[in-house]
Parts: structure tokens; C-alpha cells; sequence
């Protein structure tokens, strides 16, 4: 055995009264519980109903490897009222009418993931726990607001709570239940056929005053700069996060534009970044109100 590593599970153990079984074939167990048993949390581990013949079996090898790998934050979710169809118009982040129906509704607000601004249009999966109505997959939500209720880290859609359900039915119920059991974690946000959009906000005002917000970025990066850049004469200014996920600049360059945005995987230690240069132009004449599109998407890994 290697110097510092635990004893090997054995094939079977009782564990808080449940019975935990291994089918054969499954020896990454061994390697996966032997080296961190002692510091999981059985006692958030969901209840999943095992596939084995053992009628004492609460939870299958398989199920078990699958949870233990997938990086789940527990948490607790209510859901906006009046949002059947949509989030809400008025969030934190300002995306506005485009924020209540952005990833066909499924949005949230999130306190803890808003992180003053910088969370604004992350991805999350999202699914409860409860195993008579929840469906495995949940549901994944775009961050769009920020807000807290009773130690909650989601104020979902009512569109997106409901969708956590096994069918129609059970998302009724989880509504009528108002306050539910998840586990959460990032995943990459996927938009088809999509390059990131600038929308100039209606705050602008040409040629003295710059606002945009950025829309329909991929993957599950942070963008924590942006520089605008004046294209004929090579000059850059680095820009000022005002609030939620909107960028502004001041008196901003003459001439056509480009907003260069500077990705971040997020790491606490050795996270890369990287600068992603848009392929098309803000015209000179760029107008409040108006969207123009940056000819380039975050490739996805």
C-alpha cells in the first residue's frame, strides 16, 4: 500500500443505516473512496433507488460514482412570483425584456453567485433532491438578478422551478411545495448559432457617454475586463463595470470600435485568461438602443 493512503473499502458497508453496494467491475470506487471517505458528507448524499436485486440497496455503485464526481453544491431554492413564462424585466444585472426570457425563462437570482455583477449570465444546473418528484438533469438557469430568501442561493423562474420536475405534473407540485432541496453547480452556457452581441444601452448618449451590455456569452468563463478600442488610431481604454453586467466608458474614442473582452476560468490558483478580439466593428456612428454583433463566440472545450 502507498505511504499515506487509507485502506480500501471493502465491497459492502454499512453506512448511517444504509446500504451501500458496489457492483463488480467498478474498482475506480476504490481508488475514488479511499482516498477522500473521511471527508465526504454522506448526510447530503440524495436518495436514489438502486438497480440491484438487494431490496435493502438505497444506493447503487454506479449512482453513487456519478455523485460523487459531479462537483454538486447543496442549497435551497423558492421561485419569483408572477414568472410562469419568464424572469423578471427589472434584475440586477439590466438585461431588461432580453433577461426575462433569455434561455427560454429558465433564469434565476443568486446573492452568493451574482458576485457584484461579475456572475451576471453564468450557467448553473440546477436540480432538487426530492427523488418522488425531482427529475436527475434539473433544469439549467442563466444568472440574470441578484437576490437571497430564508438562506436560499436561487430565486428561480417559476418557468425553471417547475422544470425540475419529472413531468408536468411533478413541477406542479414543486411549485405548490414553494420551497425546495437542491444541488447546483456550473456548467457552460450553449447558445447555437450564436456570436456574443453588444447591446448599447438607452443610457448612452453619442458621442459623450458609452454604456453596452454584453449578451450570449458561451462556456463558463468570467469576463473580469474589457477594453474599447478606437480601430484606426490603435488606442485602448480599459472600462469600468458600473453596475450588474454593464461596461461604460466616458468620453469614449472617435471612430470606429472594438470591444476586446478578457475571459477568466475563475481558478483560485493558475486560472487561465484570455483576451477575445471581436472580428467585427462598432460603427462610428454607433446609436443608443442599437445590438451589434462581435462576429466571435467562446469556443466551447
Amino acid at each position: 500500500m502507498e505511504q499515506g493512503r487509507s485502506a480500501p473499502i471493502p465491497f459492502n458497508i454499512l453506512l448511517a443505516g444504509k446500504h451501500l453496494a458496489f457492483p463488480k467491475g467498478m474498482d475506480i470506487l476504490e481508488d475514488l473512496l479511499s482516498s477522500s471517505f473521511s471527508s465526504l458528507n454522506w448526510m447530503q448524499m440524495p436518495m436514489l433507488s438502486c438497480s440491484m436485486p438487494d431490496s435493502d440497496c438505497n444506493f447503487c455503485g454506479s449512482q453513487l460514482l456519478t455523485w460523487l464526481d459531479a462537483n454538486f453544491t447543496v442549497s435551497k431554492a423558492v421561485y419569483y412570483p408572477n414568472s410562469d413564462a419568464k424572469g423578471t424585466e427589472t434584475g440586477a444585472c439590466e438585461y431588461g425584456a432580453f433577461g426575462a426570457t433569455l434561455n427560454n425563462g429558465d433564469v434565476s437570482a443568486s446573492a452568493s453567485l451574482y458576485r457584484n455583477g461579475v456572475g451576471c449570465g453564468a450557467c448553473y444546473q440546477v436540480r432538487c433532491t426530492n427523488p418522488y418528484y425531482c427529475s436527475p438533469s434539473g433544469v439549467t438557469i442563466v444568472i440574470t438578478d441578484s437576490g437571497a430568501s430564508d438562506g436560499t442561493d436561487f430565486i428561480l423562474s417559476q418557468h425553471a422551478l417547475a422544470g425540475m420536475g419529472q413531468n408536468k405534473d411533478a413541477g406542479a407540485t414543486l411549485l405548490n411545495l414553494g420551497y425546495v432541496g437542491i444541488e447546483y453547480r456550473r456548467v457552460p452556457c450553449i447558445y447555437p448559432g450564436k456570436n456574443i452581441i453588444f447591446k448599447i444601452t438607452e443610457s448612452s448618449h453619442f458621442p459623450y457617454y458609452f454604456e453596452f451590455e454584453i449578451w450570449y456569452q458561451q462556456g463558463n468563463q468570467d469576463i473580469i475586463a474589457v477594453q474599447l478600442c478606437e480601430i484606426v488610431n490603435l488606442t485602448c481604454q480599459l472600462l469600468s463595470r458600473t453596475h450588474g453586467a454593464v461596461w461604460a466608458a466616458v468620453s469614449p474614442p472617435s471612430g470606429p470600435l472594438s470591444i476586446r473582452m478578457l475571459f477568466s476560468s475563475g481558478a483560485p490558483h493558475g486560472g487561465s485568461q484570455k483576451w477575445l478580439v471581436p472580428t467585427s466593428i462598432i460603427p462610428q456612428n454607433w446609436t443608443a438602443g442599437a445590438t451589434y454583433d462581435s462576429g466571435v463566440q467562446v469556443q466551447l472545450q
